[in-house]
């Protein structure tokens, strides 16, 4: 399994990175968007109808991209003060718990996102003609990335490899 790790992490490496990249050029975009807005609005006096949908529906993918990376990384939310008062063992419980349930968070956003998204899929968002579905892209992704991302740290924790850095340091057994 450890060795199933190693392999597999560059490629887990990379799909964070794209996410990372594609999360920032929607915070540009959006950005961009919400400028143009302000423009048309304040200086044209024609705003366009169509930049806060969108912009909205960026801000959905930058925030679920970058939490999915946060998972990987493990710089989301965590309140660690009980965790390093207990002995290893504990933390390491702890650990496989705390991933555990982030993992079947992922599974379950995914999951009752991608029926939701059936669900709307014959309602149009009205400025921009997309399927009402559409929405919910963002939630289907994000979920399992942070699934995935999850799980990698879970098995991670199990086989004994710690993460920090970027640089895998092998625990000593």
């Amino acid at each position: 399994m450890r060795n199933f790790m190693l392999a597999v992490r560059p490629i887990l490496g990379g799909l964070s990175r794209l996410s990372l990249y594609i999360a920032g050029i929607g915070i540009i975009a959006m950005t961009l968007i919400v400028g143009w807005q302000v423009f048309g609005r304040y200086i044209l006096n024609d705003s366009p109808s169509w930049s806060e949908p969108l912009s909205l529906y960026l801000m959905s993918w930058f925030i679920m991209l970058g939490a999915a990376v946060g998972v990987r990384e493990s710089v989301h939310l965590g309140l660690d003060i009980v965790r390093y008062v207990m002995p290893p063992v504990i933390q390491k419980t702890m650990d496989l718990v705390s991933l555990g349930l982030i993992v079947l968070f992922g599974i379950g956003m995914a999951y009752y996102s991608t029926l939701l998204a059936i669900g709307t899929w014959s309602a149009t968002i009205p400025v921009l003609g997309w399927p009402g579905g559409t929405d919910f892209f963002p939630m289907i992704v994000g979920g399992a990335m942070i699934s995935l991302f999850a799980l990698e740290r879970f098995v991670d924790v199990v086989v004994g490899i710690e993460v920090a850095a970027d640089v895998l340091v092998q625990e000593a057994a």
